[in-house]
């Protein structure tokens, strides 16, 4: 789709940290706290932070002890996934009242494409407001939500008005909202994309235009093109109501540093039954076994092997993370194993058309 094409009109819907509300929510003696899910002060990593956490800095996948430093007095809770599950499915419920194309990204965001909706409404502003005033009626949080042409600028628009607002880009404002834009808010450029960016003179989205598609694929590879088409308002990919994961994978943190491969193996094994618990559930199988290694000093690394046939019995995924384990010595002792499969049997081949038209903003569109 280009800027001269029908418009499809998507909203993405963003809970305010998630995880945290649902506790404070739960739990009223926890409400103005900072508190964290997932982690301790010893060790651990945490999973999501309250708003009163992060003034402090404190943010997920930050390590427990670092969390505490930041905010003495933090507050640590285990996650209690089967509770965020039931709020999530009850949001995701609301989201069906208005349209049948909503695609999840997890358990507290999702796209929802209402160019045609059940409610008759043109106006996916006035639905956004309607689809956050329902989530904080049902189950008292509060929801962020950015509204626009493509899933793209609706996930960046979402995050500017946070927490508990929304921000609408209309057609025509596509471009200058674009322009801009700090290059560190464009989704999917992540710190370290951001850095080079910055060396090559590149801070906002107006100098991310400058540049052609050449240039951008000879510095940053196939995601040079993403770049080039995204700053110019396109971005073809639908809202996807069954999204088709492109890996499976579980691990686990130990409570004590691991040292002997021995005790390495018998943890692999805990993984692999959760591995094939999960598989099996959505009935697929891969050919590509990852074996995830975090040391003791939080470096981390990947050993991957590619078999000639899909795999989803626990044996099987046993015995090539056990190979891949012995593949070579490892650095230090370990605090963290994961196992994940890729490659799966519903993947399809697939192939993106790199656009270069020229873009000019003629048709408005009730927003």
């Amino acid at each position: 789709m280009s800027l001269t094409e029908p418009f499809r009109k998507i909203i993405h819907v963003d809970m305010d940290a998630f995880y945290a509300s649902v506790e404070q929510q739960d739990h009223p003696e926890l409400k103005g706290k900072a508190i964290a899910v997932g982690g301790n002060e010893i060790r651990g990593v945490v999973s999501a932070a309250s708003y009163e956490a992060r003034k402090y800095g404190v943010k997920s996948a930050m390590s427990g002890a670092l969390a505490k430093k930041y905010c003495p007095d933090l507050v640590f809770l285990k996650p209690r996934f089967s509770r965020y599950k039931e709020i999530s499915s009850i949001i995701k419920q609301i989201f069906y009242e208005y349209t049948d194309l909503v695609e999840p990204l997890s358990l507290d965001e999702a796209y929802l494409d209402v160019t045609e909706n059940k409610k008759g409404n043109p106006s996916a502003t006035l639905l956004a407001q309607e689809i956050r005033h329902q989530i904080y009626e049902k189950t008292g949080l509060t929801a962020s939500a950015g509204i626009s042409i493509n899933k793209f600028i609706a996930k960046v628009a979402s995050d500017y008005n946070k927490p508990n607002g929304q921000k609408t880009v209309n057609p025509e404002e596509v471009l200058g909202f674009l322009e801009e834009l700090d290059i560190r808010k464009f989704h999917g450029i992540g710190k370290v994309t951001a850095q080079k960016m910055y060396a090559l003179g590149v801070f906002s989205g107006k100098d991310l235009k400058l540049k052609s598609i050449d240039y951008l694929e000879a510095h940053f590879g196939k995601n040079g093109s993403y770049y080039y088409n995204v700053v110019r308002g396109i971005h073809n990919s639908p809202v996807k109501s069954e999204r088709k994961p492109k890996s499976v994978g579980a691990e686990r943190t130990f409570e004590t540093n691991l040292s002997s491969e021995i005790f390495m193996i018998e943890r692999l094994k805990q993984i692999s039954d959760e591995l094939e618990h999960r598989i099996k559930k959505v009935n697929i199988a891969g050919r590509t076994l990852t074996l995830k290694i975090k040391y003791s000093d939080f470096n981390m690394q990947t050993r991957s092997k590619t078999l000639p046939y899909f795999i989803s019995d626990k044996s099987l995924i046993l015995a090539t993370a056990k190979e891949l384990l012995f593949q070579e010595k490892l650095e230090n002792s370990v605090r963290l194993l994961g196992i994940s499969l890729s490659n799966l049997n519903t993947q399809s081949p697939s192939s993106q058309k790199i656009e270069k038209e020229k873009v000019s903003v003629q048709l408005r569109i009730a927003f």
